[in-house]
């Protein structure tokens, strides 16, 4: 915070979102330095403080998952404070949001991480249900800063949450409306804190473009960026996350940012204050940025923070666990997309054994995913496998299957220029989604990818026969995909026949440990045409 004129101030925020647990500049896939992780966030901080020592700092959510060492401290230690908390204690923030993978691992430890931290949480619209009161501390905080001005902060989650996660994890809770939870709070602060800035912290994205107005996804509810944008009255400012874009600008006069994913930038607001004639505060000036990790070091004090951990879980992930014969590894993600693959097949194969379904479907969930070589380690799991998932088994019908089929099939588009195949732009953007696409394994079918969108299953057979629309089969899944997960709602509410609480890492790393050797095995029962 800085004063450029007597009678102008200039106020500073900054947002991290969706860090998943990254504080090393590393992605544990290969070896190498990364434009990434807190550490190196860390001294971007610190030089912002320089020029402003009175900054708010904030966290979207989203900061409890997604690496081995978040997994490991989650799965096989426990012990000490949670190391999110102490990070956000370490860096001195201000407030924090909770995301939807906070839950991933119950509530258990997301409530030692939030007693550990030291900044409050604030969460509007995720509230108790016996009493509907706010389930997690207070719905807001205002801030009073230089010269008296007050700031006051909102935190929203996504309400989408109850369609991915496993009900266990959030039991107890309700998920009010974003929007409409975020106009109510915003209407009490207003009347009753009398603030001069609302700023809204929403662990969520934009569902149209903010620049065009274009749909950019299914209007499902679970982003709502656009329309709080276009509507909520009295926001000033909107911190966004979710989707893993970087964005910045400003939207019928509300400044937005979005800073990425995996600490790779944070975003910057400047809000500049100015008095009016009756001597009140108001805002004259918004600009928001992204500040990027790119060639800044890492902070070596955050690094040593956390240097046993680390050490404990580099250990974890470089223990041998079994050995692959045959060709288990990807070399072309996109390729294995289109026809059967030893790894997905093993995948489905481990999936079915273990729950007695005689179907399953999976994916491969990034591009950056390898399959396993010759000699498999714990970090093969890991990187292949990045979800805390479990597994569901459903009971479908044979229409529900070709309904989930057709939803695969939107994965693909022609490019008629080069009449080669390619990822619709609808999974690559706003943000990439190869999760959402999974390979089959217990049937036969087809993909033709020529025929119009709603009728590209060509075919589709049960032990050879054509599957009838209204028989019934289960199916294993993981718990994401039996939610609905991935706009597959006809998966949605169907029967569960069983369930596995088990992680689907610790699944595999058991089965292989278990069977010491697996074997590459591929019959080829789906591919896709165009």
């Amino acid at each position: 915070m800085n004063s450029n004129l007597s009678n102008t101030v200039v106020i500073t925020l900054l947002e991290t979102s969706d860090v998943h647990g990254h504080i090393y500049p590393t992605d544990y896939r290969e070896p190498g330095d990364k434009l990434l992780g807190l550490a190196k966030l860390s001294n971007i901080i610190r030089e912002e403080r320089i020029k402003d020592p009175a900054l708010l700092l904030f966290d979207n959510g989203d900061l409890l998952q997604g690496t081995p060492f978040m997994y490991h401290y989650a799965k096989y230690d426990r012990t000490g404070m949670h190391p999110a908390a102490k990070l956000l204690n370490v860096l001195t923030y201000d407030a924090a949001v909770l995301g939807n993978h906070e839950f991933n691992y119950g509530l258990e430890l997301l409530n030692k991480h939030i007693e550990d931290a030291e900044c409050p949480y604030l969460s509007a619209n995720i509230v108790t249900q016996s009493n509907g009161c706010p389930a997690f501390g207070q719905p807001y905080r205002v801030f009073t800063m230089q010269e008296g001005i007050r700031v006051a902060l909102l935190g929203v989650t996504t309400h989408y949450i109850p369609n991915w996660e496993d009900p266990a994890n959030i039991l107890g809770l309700e998920f009010e409306d974003a929007f409409a939870s975020a106009q109510e709070w915003i209407t009490h602060i207003r009347e009753t804190e009398h603030p001069d800035a609302v700023v809204v912290c929403y662990h969520g994205g934009f569902e149209r473009d903010p620049v065009t107005g274009e749909t950019t996804e299914p209007l499902t509810g679970e982003n709502q960026g656009y329309e709080m944008c276009m509507h909520l009255e009295g926001m000033d400012v909107l911190l966004t996350g979710h989707q893993h874009r970087l964005l910045a600008g400003d939207l019928n006069g509300v400044t937005y940012a979005q800073p990425g994913s995996a600490g790779q930038a944070i975003a910057k607001v400047e809000l500049i204050f100015e008095r009016d004639a009756e001597g009140r505060w108001v805002i004259c000036g918004k600009k928001a940025l992204l500040l990027h990790a790119n060639e800044v070091e890492a902070d070596q004090e955050v690094l040593e923070l956390f240097d046993e951990a680390e050490r404990n879980t580099q250990a974890w992930l470089d223990q041998p666990i079994g050995r692959a014969e045959g060709a288990l590894s990807i070399t072309d993600p996109f390729a294995a997309r289109q026809k059967d693959h030893a790894f997905t097949e093993f995948i489905n194969r481990v999936q079915m054994e273990v729950t007695g379904a005689p179907i399953s479907c999976a994916a491969i969930f990034t591009n950056e995913a390898r399959g396993f070589s010759e000699h498999i380690t714990m970090i093969d799991i890991v990187s292949n496998y990045i979800y805390p998932n479990t597994l569901k088994v459903l009971l479908l019908t044979g229409r529900n299957i070709r309904d989930a089929l057709e939803q695969n099939a939107l994965y693909f588009s022609i490019d008629e220029n080069l009449r080669s195949l390619q990822v619709s732009e609808s999974y690559l953007h706003p943000k990439p989604q190869h999760f959402n696409y999974d390979m089959w394994e217990g049937i036969e079918y087809e993909l033709d990818i020529t025929r119009p969108e709603g009728a590209r299953v060509t075919k589709l057979q049960f032990n050879g026969a054509p599957m009838a629309p209204d028989a019934t089969f289960e199916v294993v899944m993981n718990s994401y995909r039996a939610g609905g997960g991935g706009n597959f709602w006809m998966l949605m509410d169907k029967p569960v026949i069983r369930e596995i609480p088990t992680d689907m890492t610790e699944i595999l790393a058991d089965y292989i440990m278990k069977q010491k050797v697996i074997y590459a095995t591929c019959d080829h029962n789906w591919k896709v045409v165009f």
